[in-house]
């Protein structure tokens, strides 16, 4: 701490210096100038002389003033910066022009950038694991007790309904369509928690499954277009795309009220990379504030070096945007 608010005054200093040399320049060439010049001063000033003075006062304030801010320009630039760095959208970085303190400045500041977004993807994958873990703990709870319970009941309800007299038909019935969709229900929430047809039968079948599920409940048109050369993805990126869909989609049936939603997943030009594409016809963002679903895929997507864009579809909604470069995979391989 003692070295680097050493570091800071001698900083300081040599801002300061640089300053005063710039202003004693200034003053230095108006001297000479004043020096050379065959104009001559009466006593008392006459107007005309009074005119020449406060001309000259004026140049070399506006080159005083020219010279500095050019000097505590970049310094400008890096406020700039500051006020919109967001570190859900890495990659904001100033160019290091220049020589001296703001040089350092500009310098220390990118790695310090660098440092937080490093540390911030870091400690949201270790985050989001653990919410992972838990959430397939969870659903292998209700799959295993839940599940198996409401299963144990069905089974129950349907022996008494063979046995009981036939006026207590409806009611067991009524009981037995409770339990039925209750069972329904527990399965839909284990699927929500931990897709078992990803780890099964892959990530198209994982968005195919998805995509039935939101026209199902919307009752929107859904246009699906997956190619059939895809890249080969591992295990976290297949989960990020997929949680990403997820949660557009889910952002679609709570606010757009859309009646079509378009979802493509293709490899970018090259190979260099996969794009994820859900579009919809609905209200868009109208300029709101990014809730904590969008800043959640945000934060999945830095977990491979993927990025995310949010923008107004051809049709009046929102065009969200996934794409995950696939050397990103490979560097964590």
């Amino acid at each position: 701490m003692g070295d680097r608010r050493r570091r800071s005054d001698q900083m300081e200093i040599s801002l300061f210096w640089r300053v005063c040399l710039i202003n004693a320049a200034v003053f230095a060439v108006g001297l000479v100038v004043l020096a050379t010049s065959p104009a001559t001063v009466s006593s008392p000033i006459l107007p005309g002389e009074l005119l020449v003075l406060l001309g000259g006062l004026a140049l070399l304030v506006l080159a005083n003033a020219a010279l500095v801010r050019a000097t505590l320009a970049p310094l400008y630039r890096l406020q700039q910066l500051m006020e919109d760095v967001d570190l859900l959208r890495p990659g904001h970085r100033l160019p290091e022009k220049g020589n001296g303190p703001v040089g350092d400045v500009i310098s220390t500041f990118n790695a310090m950038l660098d440092r937080l977004e490093a540390e911030r993807a870091a400690s949201t994958g270790r985050a989001l694991a653990a919410q992972e873990d838990e959430r397939r703990r969870v659903a292998q709870e209700l799959h295993d007790e839940v599940g198996q319970s409401l299963t144990a009941v069905l089974l129950g309800l349907r022996r008494i309904a063979d046995r009981a007299p036939a006026d207590l038909a409806p009611e067991i019935g009524i009981a037995q369509e409770t339990a039925r969709a209750s069972l329904d229900e527990v399965r839909q929430v284990v699927r929500r928690l931990r897709p078992g047809v990803l780890d099964d039968l892959g990530l198209c079948s994982a968005l195919t499954s998805l995509l039935s599920a939101h026209a199902r409940l919307t009752g929107a048109a859904v246009q699906r277009t997956f190619s059939p050369s895809l890249p080969p993805l591992d295990p976290e990126t297949e989960l990020v795309i997929y949680r990403v869909a997820q949660e557009a989609l889910t952002n679609v049936a709570r606010h757009a009220g859309a009646e079509q939603v378009l979802v493509e997943l293709a490899p970018t030009a090259g190979a260099a990379g996969v794009l994820l594409r859900i579009a919809d016809d609905g209200r868009g963002m109208d300029g709101s504030v990014e809730g904590a679903g969008v800043r959640g895929m945000r934060e999945r997507a830095l977990l491979v070096g993927a990025t995310l864009h949010i923008s107004t579809s051809e049709a009046g909604g929102t065009d969200v945007r996934l794409l995950v470069p696939t050397h990103a995979r490979e560097a964590r391989s």
